[in-house]
């Protein structure tokens, strides 16, 4: 066995000759390179022909929460004197970069796909609008039963077929990879911003407003959903005592009306029971009202304020593969693989020697 010491090392003034002795030869054989570059240049401008203009739909956002976190404050002060309060972040679904992720989640995408959109008198989803854009129907002539699939917007997500949601993953993945980008402009800020690139005018702008709509209305529905709760419950009550307090209200006017004779004492018990029912219920109703308005008060507070910054309006950004930047980069790819060819070819003739 060799020792491992006597192996031959390539020196820098090795390398230096190689590469001169690889350019040389790449001199040498110019003209193919040429040729291969300007037939790099031919195919450069050819996909810049033939590739189809993207829209761009960009929508821009602000979310702020209308009551802040009771820690706080708290540890706002605490953070001077070098500690850390647990919690005082804020946590959940919502909180931070999370509502970033949430737009782009399958149950978002699939509702706003599933959204109806009027194109030329004819309303249809925004998934059937997609799948015409880039004739994903007709990939798929080999499968009958998939060519011929649509999805009404009207239509319960419930009732969809297996073959349905096989499709609708499909195309929430393709959205995601190759359509969909959710960004924040700046770290610091609230700012959100949503792009939708397609082939399509209307479905990049119908898509980007009724995303980022979904999205927020749910996103509303969730924080405010036990503040909700409890002033639907409270309103419930307030109407059911209100109820009972108007019929003790006349059966007390009905009981002085009756009591004829005011000398009697046993015929005023009634009159007083009735009173003394009703002055319960008015002070139980005065807690309830009360009770229900401070819930009202918590559920404006809890309620986050979200403010639409810039929508997509027409004409949309168009976004092309120019013909210069086709040349040029179809030039160089191409005189690039032809001088890595020509290389290979040399080292494997060297090597076989």
């Amino acid at each position: 066995m060799p020792d491992i010491s006597q192996k031959e090392e390539i020196s820098l003034k090795d390398l230096i000759l190689t590469i001169q002795g690889w350019w040389k030869y790449l001199l040498s054989k110019w003209l193919i390179v040429v040729i291969m570059g300007l037939v790099g240049a031919g195919l450069g401008i050819l996909y810049s022909v033939t590739q189809k203009p993207k829209y761009v739909g960009e929508l821009t956002f602000v979310m702020e929460e209308s009551k802040s976190n009771p820690l706080g404050s708290y540890a706002g002060l605490a953070s001077q004197f070098g500690l850390d309060l647990g919690g005082a972040g804020g946590i959940g679904v919502f909180s931070g970069d999370n509502i970033m992720e949430f737009l782009r989640s399958r149950l978002m995408v699939e509702k706003t796909l599933l959204s109806g959109v009027t194109v030329n008198g004819k309303t249809e989803s925004l998934a059937d609008l997609y799948i015409a854009t880039y004739n994903l129907r007709d990939q798929w002539k080999k499968d009958a039963g998939t060519a011929s699939i649509s999805f009404a917007y009207n239509k319960d997500r419930a009732e969809f077929s297996r073959v349905q949601d096989s499709i609708l993953n499909i195309l929430y993945t393709l959205i995601i990879k190759k359509n969909l980008t959710v960004t924040k402009p700046d770290k610091k800020l609230s700012f959100l911003s949503v792009n939708i690139t397609s082939e399509n005018e209307v479905f990049s702008k119908i898509f980007a407003e009724r995303l980022v709509k979904e999205a927020l209305d749910f996103y509303i529905s969730t924080k405010t959903r036990r503040s909700k709760q409890n002033v639907d419950v409270l309103q419930a009550k307030a109407d059911s005592i209100e109820r009972l307090l108007n019929r003790k209200t006349y059966s007390a006017a009905a009981q002085q009306d009756l009591n004829q004779n005011p000398v009697r004492n046993m015929a005023t018990v009634g009159a007083e029971v009735v009173s003394r029912d009703k002055m319960i219920l008015q002070t139980v109703y005065g807690e309830v009202l009360k009770n229900l308005e401070l819930s009202k008060l918590t559920m404006a507070q809890e309620t986050p304020v979200i403010q639409i910054v810039d929508t997509p309006i027409y004409p949309l950004k168009r976004e092309r593969f120019g013909k210069l930047k086709g040349i040029v980069s179809g030039g160089f790819l191409g005189g690039f693989l032809c001088a890595i060819f020509l290389i290979g070819i040399s080292l494997y003739r060297n090597i076989m020697r």
